[in-house]
């Protein structure tokens, strides 16, 4: 029997991780955040099986706009009383990786069909 994570938590795990390291780290106040972040967005739908791309896009978009959010925070208010307004913006960040997943699916079912005609 092996061990295996399931596949969503995995997909949290690399937005969250992904949210974290651009709010901290990587091209902080840079629009240059954007590139890693669409690229994992594609690979992960690449990777995705069928009727898995919707799920795992939108969860990983809401995942890295919710940690980028929190991990950036710095205001004089509560951080508790931000996370409603926090989860509603990434809501917003869940549509934009569900678009990257489908992006991604939809090139590997292009690539699979045209290398499948020889």
């Amino acid at each position: 029997m092996s061990l295996r994570i399931p596949r969503i938590l995995l997909v949290l795990s690399v937005g969250s991780l992904l949210g974290f390291l651009g709010a901290r780290y990587l091209f902080v106040g840079s629009w240059l955040c954007l590139i890693p972040w669409t690229i994992a967005g594609l690979v992960l739908g690449y990777a995705s099986r069928k009727g898995e791309p919707t799920l795992t896009g939108a969860a990983y978009g809401f995942a890295l706009s919710f940690v980028f959010m929190i991990a950036g925070y710095g205001g004089a208010a509560s951080l508790l009383s931000r996370l409603p307004s926090f989860a509603l913006l990434g809501l917003f960040g869940a549509l934009c990786g569900l678009l990257l997943s489908l992006v991604g699916f939809f090139c590997k079912s292009r690539f699979m069909t045209s290398t499948d005609n020889g």
